[in-house]
């Protein structure tokens, strides 16, 4: 292993004044001090990212959904149950664009692809306005969404992130990635406002609005890679030179066992999240809560999940990521374990027990897009982001129907609860053998 230091894969501001290379420190050697110099420079790139992490059609049309099922309903006599599977063909879309976007990003840039794809996806919305009468027309049209979205997916996103942001990267992840909650909280209440008041289209139209009148606006005036302004100040003055990611290379990554045990350690707590995130409430139900309490106690995982996501990325920036990442998805599994043994009438200790799933859902994404950084580089961390990304999207469509049948043959969640404890704890464990960060230098110049 290489004893020499990281180059800084952003070592030059926004506003094109070149900064000292490799001024920055290792990460957690700042011990718990709070150094925002960063977020002073590369504010803009944290601003469009999550409200971009919020337009991807994985979270705005997913959050949309539960506001448009009943309408469609009505509107083409469409099976409730045949519209709630839809959904499975949103994320088969994005598992495909996954696989695709990283490579377009590196091959046209990220400014590019992702402006394309904001028009592309404002486009697809006004288009799905026409579909119908078949539910074929909607299961064709999410694959399309997707598809279409690929440019605003967390593969871009997390990679401009990482470029920019070394010292507060966790942190920095952590707020982009609360885009999904910003989604989950505007999209459902001005969806079904517009549907209410001018039916289902407008529905699609006030999601079309947010990609190419909101955020693409933001990307062509803010969004810049570290390297392109890099090579501006390189031209303007010839000592300030162009820095080049290091990392391992991207079939050099995939034969290593690290990078496959850090892809199935979240792979596993992905599946035993959304397993536990679309059972909770019907298991409250079961255990004789009625709606409005099952509701409200399933209220604390948003808190949790934004709350986990935070602290968790400000630890990673100064902890030994995969220490603070074995903690914070353990909790989930006494969680599961409090759920099973509470008593109906303990809705406190109810509540705790959803909380801690929530730490554990809120911590998955900023550890990995963060121990992605940290173990590969940011050299062809598109391609191999994307294929984690695609991992776990499959986890997320599997897992529900799996768990949903294994209720079926069972009657209750007993052996749901058991699992997921199990996924929660061993894919905890499996990231502790990852070792010490490795330490990159960037390609040198010819």
């Amino acid at each position: 292993m290489s004893n020499t230091r990281p180059i800084a894969d952003r070592s030059i501001p926004v506003d094109g004044g070149a900064s000292a290379a490799g001024h920055e420190t290792h990460a957690g050697s700042n011990g718990l001090r709070l150094d925002l110099s960063e977020f002073h420079v590369a504010w803009r790139i944290v601003i469009i990212a999550t409200l971009g992490i919020a337009a991807n059609a994985a979270a705005s049309m997913l959050y949309a959904f539960g506001s448009l099922t009943l309408p469609w309903q009505q509107a083409f006599g469409w099976e409730r149950s045949a519209i709630q599977s839809a959904v499975g063909f949103l994320f088969l879309g994005a598992i495909v664009s996954a696989q695709v976007v990283g490579w377009l990003n590196r091959r046209y840039g990220m400014k590019r692809v992702t402006t394309v794809s904001l028009l592309a996806l404002s486009l697809a919305y006004m288009a799905m306005t026409q579909m119908g009468p078949s539910i074929s027309s909607l299961y064709v049209m999410l694959v399309v969404l997707s598809l279409c979205s690929m440019g605003t997916m967390q593969v871009t996103w997390t990679h401009i992130v990482n470029l920019w942001y070394e010292r507060n990267r966790g942190l920095a992840l952590a707020l982009v990635l609360s885009g999904t909650g910003l989604a989950a909280i505007i999209i459902p209440a001005a969806v079904s406002a517009a549907t209410a008041k001018w039916g289902w289209q407008a529905g699609l139209l006030v999601l079309a609005v947010l990609p190419a009148g909101i955020v693409l606006p933001l990307v062509r005036l803010w969004m810049v890679e570290p390297g392109e302004v890099a090579a501006t100040a390189s031209a303007r003055s010839p000592q300030v030179s162009r820095p080049a990611p290091g990392g391992v290379p991207f079939k050099a990554a995939l034969r290593s066992p690290r990078y496959w045990a850090l892809n199935i350690a979240l792979s596993m707590v992905v599946a035993a999240v959304v397993a536990m995130v679309t059972s909770t409430v019907p298991l409250l139900r079961d255990k004789g809560l009625d709606a409005s309490t099952a509701g409200q106690v399933f209220g604390s995982f948003g808190l949790s999940l934004i709350l986990g996501r935070v602290v968790v990325g400000y630890l990673v920036d100064r902890v030994w990521a995969p220490g603070v990442a074995a903690v914070a998805m353990a909790l989930p599994a006494l969680g599961c374990w409090l759920l099973g043994h509470t008593a109906p009438h303990d809705t406190m200790m109810l509540a705790l027990a959803v909380m801690l799933i929530g730490i554990g859902a809120g911590a998955e994404f900023d550890i990995a897009a963060f121990l992605m950084a940290r173990y590969f580089g940011m050299r062809d961390y598109g391609p191999l982001f994307g294929i984690h990304l695609g991992m776990i999207t499959l986890a997320s469509t599997v897992a529900p129907l799996l768990f949903g049948q294994l209720y079926k043959s069972t009657g209750d969640y007993d052996s749901m609860l058991a699992i997921c404890t199990g996924l929660f704890v061993v894919g905890s464990l499996m990231l502790l053998p990852l070792g010490r960060y490795p330490r990159f230098e960037a390609p040198r110049p010819s």
